[in-house]
């Protein structure tokens, strides 16, 4: 922004010193007024600075660089995965919250009766209204985010988009798609129907086959060497509870990564 006072130029003679056409001596003599007001061009001024100063932080494309626009539009499709599975988390985490309103996760009833979990789950399915449909999009959109992530790992390595200087996004994404698989995995015991009993039990045997500290993670993952009330609450607490803020917060970084470095075509 100038520190010359505006009122100081001789906007009239410099306008007189050109020549301009009817339309654009209106434009000027309104652009002066409203400047001499507003300051409306310095504020202009610095909109156009902090737009080159953002942009210049992103480098060019391999597709800038080399004006390869017609010769890969090919790859365009598999370059939306990583949004298509942003989308999709999205889309699970909203859904996923409407369902907390009626899901219980408790595996057991004073009486014993082991349905106290599954059976809101047959209430949200059953009775209450768009229940069905709710369940299934949370569902489907946390098989398509796996999905998603999957390809756009594969995409990623076969398109050599995890060299330098991309490394440390790379590395992000690999704990991103365990963190999808951890959430697939908790949500799929949440029902505590017999597939997720049996799912459960293969958790607690892959714990204990651990070399060293197996017993430890069978008892921090799933209270026990047998799935109980224990074991419910912590997939509850890792689905609901941390896993979402933590995924969400490295999504972030991962996506603000990949505003600063622009997208990698295949090299």
């Amino acid at each position: 922004m100038s520190l010359e006072r505006k009122d100081e130029h001789d906007h009239k003679g410099w306008m007189e010193s050109r020549e301009l056409t009817p339309v654009e001596s209106v434009y000027l003599t309104v652009l002066v007024w409203l400047d001499r007001r507003l300051r409306i061009v310095d504020y202009l001024e610095i909109l156009e600075d902090l737009y080159y100063k953002v942009n210049m932080q992103m480098p060019k494309s391999h597709t800038e660089q080399y004006n390869l626009d017609n010769k890969f539009w090919y790859w365009y499709p598999l370059y939306a995965l990583g949004s298509f599975s942003t989308v999709a988390y999205v889309v699970a985490a909203i859904s996923g919250a409407l369902l907390g309103f009626y899901y219980a996760p408790a595996a057991a009833a004073a009486d014993g009766s082991p349905t106290i979990a599954y059976d809101s789950v047959l209430l949200i399915m059953g009775q209450l209204n768009l229940g069905y449909f709710l369940r299934s999009v949370h569902r489907w959109a946390a098989q398509i985010m796996v999905a998603a992530v999957f390809l756009h790992m594969l995409r990623v390595y076969f398109t050599g988009a995890y060299k330098e200087p991309r490394e440390l996004n790379w590395l992000i994404g690999i704990v991103l798609i365990s963190l999808t698989l951890v959430f697939g995995y908790t949500g799929y015991l949440l029902p505590w129907s017999q597939l997720s009993f049996w799912a459960g039990q293969i958790g607690v045997e892959m714990s204990l086959s651990i070399p060293l500290i197996g017993e430890w993670v069978a008892q921090l993952m799933f209270g026990g060497f047998t799935l109980s009330q224990a074991t419910l609450q912590r997939m509850y607490i890792l689905h609901v509870f941390f896993l979402p803020f933590i995924t969400t917060a490295i999504i972030a970084v991962h996506i603000g990564i990949v505003w600063m470095q622009g997208i990698a075509e295949p090299h």
